[in-house]
């Protein structure tokens, strides 16, 4: 056993630090059974450069699917081409107001200690807005993870990048050719912008980017797909929101709605997040609530992981990497 997967082996015996390593044991064994993994990913993620470690998982076939928030998808492009632009406060809980208008004023958005420069779309923009605007005017819209592969593949990018590109988990993902899920594409910067260049008369209409439901039914053919060859499909979660809960119900749909009864369900969840439980909060909501929906059985392994993602979420990644 290697120095990271010892380590944890050795040290991580109670409470939080017992449920990650179970995790990351269970991960390992559905691999081994042939299984296939889902990861699902809101937070500022792509932000905390989880890709140095995502990546490698995506590309060792530890990954199978994404679902993540659309920015965390943009996120990682941003920091691909612009990581040496940004700020770091590792002061920011002691900034006052003014001092968050002083960084405004100078062109960053803060993201808790990193500030991301609004200039990030300066190598990027003009590439995606020829793409969708080609796609609005043609009819022939595509899913935001094509448009990103799309603008990762155009000849000469690879000079614009400022960091590896084997620290970018969607540059991996677009070489594994694997799907990255992003519902509520619009509640981004670059959803933002589409909508912006539609109101401008740029781009011809809102139809080059498909929708969520179109979304949602391209992710209900991956899993049947997935299951059909004979391979239980697994969930990993960071966080909460829409890229878990839209994710996560491909399967009540395709039991409940499509009338698929014999779909079946997850065979592994496990969640990183520092929710609470409480009443009414998805993200705080225990993993056994979900057997109600449909969505997970009595005898699927189950972990809920109160941490900080950050910092258990590459430790997980190294283990099954074996590390």
């Amino acid at each position: 056993m290697t120095t990271i997967s010892a380590f944890m082996e050795e040290n991580f015996k109670h409470f939080n630090a017992r449920e990650t390593l179970e995790a990351a044991r269970a991960w390992r064994e559905l691999l081994d059974k042939g299984g296939r993994m889902f990861l699902a990913m809101a937070g500022a993620m792509s932000t905390a450069e989880i890709g140095i470690s995502l990546a490698r998982m995506i590309r060792e076939d530890k990954v199978h699917a994404i679902s993540a928030t659309a920015a965390n998808l943009e996120e990682d492009i941003f920091n691909l081409f612009s990581n040496k632009e940004y700020k770091m406060v590792p002061y920011y809980r002691d900034l006052t107001p003014e001092a968050e208008r002083e960084l405004r004023d100078q062109g960053f958005n803060r993201v808790t200690d990193t500030c991301i420069p609004e200039s990030v779309m300066i190598h990027i923009e003009k590439i995606l807005l020829d793409n969708w605007r080609e796609a609005a005017l043609k009819g022939e819209p595509k899913f935001p993870w094509e448009f990103m592969y799309e603008l990762l593949k155009t000849p000469g990018i690879e000079e614009h990048f400022q960091i590896p590109k084997e620290h970018s988990w969607v540059y991996a993902a677009m070489e594994k050719n694997i799907p990255i899920y992003t519902p509520g594409f619009e509640d981004s910067t670059l959803g933002n912008v589409y909508c912006a260049d539609v109101m401008r008369g740029k781009i011809a209409n809102h139809h080059g980017v498909r929708t969520g439901t179109e979304q949602m039914e391209h992710l209900a053919g991956w899993y049947l797909k997935q299951v059909e060859a004979g391979c239980p499909v697994g969930f990993f979660q960071i966080g909460g929101g829409i890229a878990g809960d839209f994710a996560i119900c491909v399967v009540p749909m395709l039991i409940q709605d499509v009338k698929k009864k014999d779909t079946p369900y997850w065979a592994y969840f496990a969640q990183i997040g520092d929710s609470t439980t409480s009443y009414g909060s998805y993200s705080g909501a225990v993993p056994n609530e979900k057997i109600t929906w449909h969505k997970l059985d009595t005898d699927t392994p189950r972990f809920m992981i109160n941490s900080d993602a950050s910092i258990v979420a590459p430790l997980i990644f190294m283990y099954v990497l074996g590390e």
